[in-house]
């Protein structure tokens, strides 16, 4: 069906409710495994219905922030996710203390039972409204970013729409661009901060109610990290310091004299060629022509799924003014659609959602015919490589979006993907600084994030910027409000996709089959086990990056 055809109803609460207690009451007295497993089947067919609903009034919001209907069906679910989450965990707590375990662990896996475990560390019924508050403070960040109006050039101008000019091969353009942003920042900055000290404060206390000294520990459970903690995370960053920095310096300096300036400034962030980023070439209705011919001819999987998304209308990515800043893949699991939502700019991350983007959505549609849905219930990490993997699997056919300039695009995309580990490093280590010292002053986490830079980023000059040049960066990094602690995901997949990256480059089809069955195994098992299996390094061990870097500086070099 397409997405514009799918049916909303706002979900009845009271019909909730009754029929949570009733699949919870029916589970505790069931006489056998088989018994509780066909309520479960049952299950699976009324949380289908819940979270159908509440996806579609997400995206529908996403799409237009001022949409009056759709806003406050947002705050709706803001305010009833916190009580759906309670009866999700009781009634994991009834499936993961019944005397049928056994029976159910051979259906629907063992990883199901640890994330059971996980998530009852993680809530407790004494911190819904905290955990309401958490979620409206997250919306009214959302919505002053997504409603920013930046004058510019005598037009006015989202954060997603000023990108094209902060990348312009204009050095003046960019310088004024940036301008704009710092401008715009610096006028909601102290707002934003009220938001985010709010936000520590609240998440701080959600800890405490559940008997944790920080939230660090429970924004672990959050992210429902099931098979490493904070000091395997830990050592993964020292790693990177050691290696993946020094490597990511070389870049820049390759790239500061590539542009031709003397010293790389804030405002040649993400600036890889004198002539211009490579831009990608035709409409956006061209782009996604180009992305199903693409799909058609890297595997008989991949043209399916993206003939499903073009038939059904499941792409929203045209850049609009009152549109939510940002991009991401949902699914929405009555109609057993991935969803693309994003902002096309005109520039060459257009292109990224056609790749990045779709690896989520090709796995979801992998599994959509999966009667146990806890197969598909990945964690983060475990996504991220779909996604980062398939922007290299597609290196063959860039030559679509960007014509002559395919091989520019190739140069930036790798040096950008390399480039990109640090810093998604450094917002990891600084969350973990903030929550582990939730009593800093707003000043005090701004020079928290100055002093961080220094370490991951040494080649940022920041100009005396007024506000990006006090700390301020983190403020446009959303992952920061809304899924704190996810920012590390990225870098693990990203390491993990250049492994796919250098296979491909000894043995094409091996690779793809190796990333074929990583797709399908999903959540059958742990992330750290799942990577081994489709002939991966885990990125936790000593080694891995230092063979890693050594590889892919031979590439960025020509060696």
């Amino acid at each position: 069906m397409k997405f514009s055809e799918m049916p909303y109803k706002r979900i009845d609460m009271e019909e909730v409710e009754k029929e949570y207690k009733s699949i919870i009451e029916r589970t505790k007295n069931a006489k056998s495994g088989e018994e509780q497993f066909e309520i479960h089947r049952e299950y699976y067919k009324f949380t289908a219905d819940v979270q159908t609903s509440m996806e579609l009034a997400m995206i529908r919001h996403d799409i237009d922030t001022t949409d009056e209907f759709y806003e406050k069906e947002s705050d709706f679910y803001d305010e009833v996710g916190p009580i759906i989450s309670q009866y999700e965990n009781e009634y994991g707590k009834v499936l993961y203390d019944s005397p049928y375990r056994d029976y159910l662990e051979s259906k629907i896996g063992k990883v199901t039972f640890k994330n059971i475990e996980i998530a009852n560390k993680a809530f407790d019924e004494k911190i819904i409204p905290l955990m309401q508050e958490e979620n409206a403070l997250s919306s009214r960040y959302s919505k002053l970013i997504a409603t920013a109006k930046i004058p510019f050039e005598g037009e006015v101008y989202n954060l997603s729409l000023m990108r094209k000019f902060q990348t312009s091969p204009d050095r003046e353009v960019r310088r004024k661009a940036w301008k704009a942003v710092s401008e715009y920042f610096q006028s909601v900055t102290d707002e934003i901060d009220e938001i985010y000290d709010k936000m520590v404060k609240n998440r701080t206390e959600q800890a405490r109610q559940l008997g944790y000294e920080n939230y660090v520990e429970l924004g672990y459970y959050r992210m429902n990290r099931n098979c490493y903690d904070k000091e395997m995370v830990e050592n993964f960053r020292k790693q990177v310091k050691e290696y993946f920095v020094p490597f990511a310096n070389k870049l820049h300096e390759q790239r500061r004299q590539r542009i031709g300036v003397e010293k790389l400034s804030y405002i040649d962030t993400d600036v890889y060629f004198t002539n211009g980023n490579p831009a990608p070439i035709g409409t956006p209705e061209e782009i996604l022509a180009a992305g199903q011919k693409m799909y058609s001819e890297l595997s008989p999987q991949t043209k399916e799924f993206f003939d499903f998304m073009m038939e059904n209308e499941l792409f929203d990515v045209l850049g609009r003014k009152t549109k939510r800043q940002g991009g991401y893949m949902t699914y929405i699991p009555n109609f057993k659609s991935p969803f693309i939502f994003a902002n096309f700019n005109g520039t060459s991350g257009d292109v990224d959602v056609i790749t990045h983007e779709c690896g989520h959505a090709f796995q979801g549609y992998l599994l959509r015919d999966e009667e146990i849905r806890e197969f598909a219930d990945i964690t983060m990490e475990t996504a991220e490589i779909h996604s980062m993997s398939m922007e290299y699997f597609t290196y063959n056919w860039m030559e679509l979006f960007f014509g002559d300039r395919k091989d520019d695009y190739l140069k930036m995309h790798l040096e950008d993907s390399a480039a990109f580990v640090p810093y998604g490093c450094m917002v990891d280590e600084f969350q973990h600084i903030v929550y582990e010292k939730p009593e800093m002053t707003p000043a005090e986490r701004k020079a928290v994030w100055a002093g961080l830079e220094k370490v991951y980023r040494p080649h940022m000059d920041y100009e005396e910027d007024p506000f990006f040049g006090q700390g301020g960066f983190w403020q446009k990094q959303p992952h920061i409000f809304g899924s704190p602690f996810y920012y590390i995901d990225y870098c693990l997949a990203s390491v993990c996709a250049m492994q796919f990256k250098v296979m491909m480059d000894e043995d094409f089809e091996k690779a793809w089959k190796n990333y074929y069955k990583l797709c399908n195994l999903s959540a059958r098992d742990f992330f750290t086990n799942v990577i081994v299996e489709a002939g991966l390094n885990s990125p936790f061990e000593d080694g891995c990056m230092e063979k890693l870097v050594d590889k892919f500086e031979k590439k960025a070099f020509n060696r």
